[in-house]
C-alpha cells in the first residue's frame, strides 16, 4: 500500500509549474478578443499613449494602433522573458497604472 504525500512535498513539485502558468488576463485588464489584430506590431503612434491610465480599454486601443496580436502588461518592477516577437505589444506602466513605455517585441 502506497502512503500518501505529504502536502509540503507536494507544494514543492507543483509550486514551480504554478510559477510558469499565465492567467491570460494579466495586467490592468485585457482587450476583447475582438480587438486583436492578425499580424505583426509597429511602433508608430504608441508614444500619445503614454502618461495615459492603463486599462483594459486602453489595451484594446494600443493593439488597435499597433497592429499587435498579443498585449502583455508590465507592472513595476515586474520579470518579464526577453524574447522577441514581432506580433506582440509590451505596455508597461507604474505604481500609478499610468502607461510608461508601449513598444513591439
Amino acid at each position: 500500500m502506497r502512503m500518501p504525500m505529504p502536502m509540503p512535498m507536494m507544494a514543492m513539485i507543483f509550486l514551480p509549474l504554478a510559477a510558469c502558468a499565465g492567467t491570460g488576463s494579466e495586467g490592468p485588464g485585457s482587450a476583447p478578443p475582438a480587438a486583436m489584430v492578425e499580424g505583426p506590431c509597429r511602433n508608430d503612434g504608441l508614444d500619445r499613449f503614454i502618461g495615459q491610465k492603463a486599462t483594459a480599454n486602453l489595451g484594446a486601443e494600443l493593439l488597435k494602433t499597433s497592429g499587435a496580436k498579443t498585449l502583455r502588461w508590465g507592472a513595476p518592477n515586474m520579470a518579464m522573458t526577453m524574447d522577441f516577437r514581432p506580433d506582440r505589444l509590451t505596455v508597461g506602466y507604474d505604481d500609478q497604472m499610468l502607461v510608461t513605455s508601449a513598444r513591439c517585441g
